[in-house]
This record gives structure tokens, C-alpha cells and sequence, in this order.
């Protein structure tokens, strides 16, 4: 990822957070002729497994994707935070264009799949759990145990220690004081995303 000085976030608790809050992700890979596949898909992070975590998830067996997860080449998985336009009229200072803003961070490592039964199950579990909104009852233990086993067998379920990370806020951070102010006012009168864009703004 491009990131010029300005815009490079290197703090792991707030490049966690974002990948936290933002799980829904795209997991990139490439087969043997180095030509990339695209999946888009929830991504847990377990942040205490190696230096910068561990992500988990899985993906459908026919997915042609599920090969290179077990080939041992690196994946990248792109978490994609809130993001807005800029409008030039928003700035104090003249000349300008107009430009985006937005928060990514690109998480890089070799997945590993998880073939035991019992590890898939867990997964899933767990998946489950970070995802059921508080207070409800339904877990995959109340499924027929024929029916969950076939839907088991129909997923492949991974882990991704990550390498590496790198973050890119893109929040004015280039401008004056001024044109920062412009566009935060701007943003705190938009839409959800504007809103949380504007959240992420660093102070003047």
C-alpha cells in the first residue's frame, strides 16, 4: 500500500481496533502462476497469538480460493475503515481539489488450515459468538448433528498468523490547522460514514 509519511499509522492498538471494529474484510491470495483471488469475508483477530495476532476465518470448499490457502504463500487481508469525500470548498486555502478521505489497514501472512473437526467447529464457534447480537441463545450446538456436520464439511476454516502490518489514516493530516477544521465540520454534518471519518480526524 502506498502510504506517504503523513498518513502512516503505525500504533497496533489502533490498527487492531480498526480491524475490530471493521471485520468484514478482503482476503487476497495467488495461485501457483501469481495471478490474485479475492474474497470478501468476516476476519477475527486474536491479538494476543504472535507479534501482531492472528486472524481467523474460513471460506466455502468450492471456493477455487481454498487452494492457496494451504499452498504457504503470503495473503494479504485488507480491512476497510470508515471513509469520505473531501470537498475543496471545505478547505481555507486556495487552490485545491477535491480528494478522500480514509482509514485501511493491510494485514500480511501465510494462512494455515485448520483440518481437525474439532479446531473447524471452534472456529466457527467463535465466529458465531463475535457475532450474535448480545442476549441471543442460537449456537451451532442446537443444529441437527447431520446438518452441521455437513456444513462443516462444506467450509475451509484458516488461520493467518500476521507478519505484518501497515496502516494508511488518510485525514488531512497534510493540511493547515484551518482546512483540517473546514473538513471536520464539514463531516460532522454527513453520513454515517462522513461521521465516523470525521471521528478518526487528527486533532489541529
Amino acid at each position: 500500500m502506498y502510504i506517504p509519511a503523513p498518513f502512516a499509522e503505525i500504533r497496533p492498538d489502533v490498527l487492531h481496533a480498526l480491524m475490530r471494529e471493521h471485520p468484514f474484510a478482503t482476503l487476497v491470495t495467488t495461485d501457483a502462476a501469481g495471478l490474485p483471488s479475492a474474497t470478501h469475508l468476516p476476519l477475527l483477530l486474536d491479538p494476543g497469538r504472535g507479534p501482531h495476532g492472528t486472524l481467523i476465518g474460513h471460506i466455502a470448499r468450492p471456493n477455487p480460493q481454498a487452494a492457496a490457502l494451504a499452498a504457504g504463500r503470503v495473503a494479504l487481508a485488507m480491512f476497510h475503515g470508515p471513509h469520505a469525500y473531501v470537498s475543496p470548498t471545505w478547505y481555507a486555502t486556495a487552490p485545491a481539489v477535491p480528494t478522500w478521505n480514509y482509514a485501511a489497514v493491510h494485514a500480511y501472512g501465510v494462512p494455515r488450515v485448520v483440518e481437525d473437526p474439532a479446531g473447524v467447529r471452534a472456529l466457527l464457534e467463535t465466529t458465531v459468538k463475535a457475532f450474535e447480537a448480545p442476549g441471543s441463545n442460537w449456537s451451532i450446538d442446537g443444529l441437527p448433528p447431520q446438518y452441521l456436520e455437513s456444513m462443516t464439511a462444506g467450509v475451509v476454516a484458516f488461520e493467518m498468523p500476521v507478519d505484518r502490518l501497515e496502516g494508511k489514516f488518510k485525514l488531512n493530516q497534510n493540511r493547515s490547522t484551518a482546512d483540517r477544521a473546514g473538513v471536520s465540520a464539514a463531516l460532522a454534518n454527513g453520513d454515517a460514514q462522513a461521521k465516523a471519518t470525521v471521528k478518526l480526524m487528527v486533532p489541529s
